[in-house]
Parts: C-alpha cells; sequence; structure tokens
C-alpha cells in the first residue's frame, strides 16, 4: 500500500532556493529545445528556397521585422551558451574542475563569454 501523505519532490521548489548551479543546468537544456526549433525553422527556410518565390515569401517579409533581429540575436546567444556550457560539462567528464569555487567561476565565465560573444557576433553582422 502506498502511503496516502502527498509528499514533496525532491528536491522542491518550494524548499530550496535557485542556486547558480541548477539555473545554468536548467538554461542549457532550455538553449538546446530553443536551438532545435531554430532548426526545424531554419530548415523549412531552405526548403521555401528550393519550392520558389510565393514559398519563400513569408519569410522575406518576416526578416524585414524587428522580432527577426530579436530572434537571430537570441538563437545567437543560445548557441554560444549551449556551446560553451557542453564544454564546461565536458571539462568535468574528464574529471576538471569539481572544486566549489571552479563551478561558480566557471559557470560565470560562461555567462559572461555568452554574452560578450553574442554582443561581438551581432555587431559584425550588422
Amino acid at each position: 500500500m502506498s502511503n496516502s501523505r502527498a509528499r514533496p519532490i525532491s528536491p522542491h521548489l518550494q524548499v530550496y532556493r535557485p542556486q547558480l548551479t541548477s539555473v545554468l543546468s536548467i538554461a542549457h537544456r532550455l538553449t538546446g529545445l530553443f536551438l532545435s526549433g531554430a532548426t526545424v525553422v531554419l530548415s523549412l527556410w531552405l526548403v521555401s528556397l528550393a519550392l520558389g518565390e510565393f514559398a519563400y515569401a513569408p519569410f522575406v517579409g518576416f526578416w524585414d521585422s524587428w522580432m527577426s533581429v530579436l530572434l537571430m540575436a537570441g538563437v545567437v546567444f543560445c548557441l554560444y551558451y549551449h556551446l560553451l556550457n557542453g564544454v564546461r560539462h565536458l571539462a568535468w567528464d574528464w574529471g576538471f574542475g569539481f572544486s566549489l569555487s571552479s563551478v561558480y567561476a566557471s559557470g560565470w565565465a560562461v555567462v559572461a563569454a555568452s554574452v560578450i560573444l553574442s554582443v561581438l557576433t551581432l555587431l559584425l553582422v550588422n
């Protein structure tokens, strides 16, 4: 028989406050999902190119909007963040950077480098 009392799942968000490591882990997963969606849009864009001007017209209209600039900035940031955090995880897989100070330093470095590289990329593209 199961216990009838409702127990919180662990770790429960009402008990634990977010830490840098948990926030970066969640952000890594979310950026992966966002990049997967961006890959689908890229594939649709390529298919519309192959289908001709009529199919490509909606993409042309979208690329001239401010939302496309915001979307591309998000894609660029997600790409850099996911890449750099993935390298951080590879370093952990090799046994490097497990001390608490190294974990926090590398976490903040990933965030800072992602922002800096995103800004540089967007400045070079425009």
